[in-house]
């Protein structure tokens, strides 16, 4: 099932309250104003020209932020309906820029509304932003269409998730036990998680900088810290460890 399943039942909803959506997913005669939280600004300036034709989506990006002090600022400033947010930020990661918003999301006549968008599809990240009161969590493959459609879903109050992802959040808060803390696991940082999980899949080094657009360098530092904090020494131990925990 891909990500276009994501906002189906939104062109429902609107004409029954009366709203006419427009063929780009967006609402003829109403706006939703967003603020796009990434560290990459290249994704960022994409998102902006694919959501960001006010006229044809109702989409107005009000503001950008690269790291967790700027998303705060920013949303404090600028207070959007709708916040899309990436999980992994420098500062703390999306998690963080939640805790510090809580007051906003909890505004009973003006509240700002979290949707994670993210290259990660790990558990721990979904129901991490989910415990930290996003609405919503979807991939970065979704279509633009599907993105519109799910930013004025949350804006309107619903959850909106991958269809694959929804598992998890049902899965995590279908008891209401609290799933154990993992210290070490807790000693990573959201990146240095996404690292080791790409290595226990088997990629090389060259294809996790690929694919979360950063240098070689950079996954080779993060390497060594993950082996350092986890008392690990070699890359097939962090894959046993990964394995064992179901992170894979």
């Amino acid at each position: 099932m891909s990500d276009a399943t994501e906002a189906n039942g939104t062109a429902g909803a609107a004409q029954a309250a009366g709203t006419e959506r427009s063929d780009d997913g967006g609402a003829r005669g109403r706006q939703v104003r967003v603020v796009l939280v990434d560290d990459h600004r290249m994704f960022r300036t994409g998102v902006r020209a694919e959501i960001g034709r006010t006229a044809e989506t109702g989409v107005e990006v009000v503001g950008e932020a690269a790291d967790v002090d700027q998303a705060v600022s920013v949303i404090i400033a600028t207070r959007p309906e709708v916040v899309l947010l990436d999980v992994h930020l420098p500062g703390g990661g999306g998690v963080e820029v939640l805790r510090r918003c809580a007051a906003l999301m909890a505004d009973p006549e003006r509240p700002v509304r979290f949707l994670a968008l993210s290259v990660s599809d790990a558990a721990e990240d979904v129901i991490g932003v989910i415990r930290g009161g996003a609405r919503g969590y979807v991939t970065k493959t979704i279509t633009g269409t599907d993105l519109v459609d799910s930013v004025f879903r949350v804006q309107e109050g619903d959850a909106v998730f991958s269809p694959r992802l929804a598992g998890f959040v049902l899965d995590a808060f279908a008891s209401t036990d609290a799933p154990p803390l993992d210290e070490d696991l807790d000693r990573l940082t959201q990146r240095e998680r996404e690292v080791l999980r790409l290595i226990a899949r088997g990629y090389a080094y060259k294809e996790i900088a690929k694919q979360l657009f950063i240098s070689v360098k950079t996954v080779e530092s993060h390497v060594s810290a993950v082996l350092r904090k986890l008392q690990l020494s070699n890359r097939h131990e962090l894959t046993r460890w990964a394995t064992a925990r179901r992170l894979v």
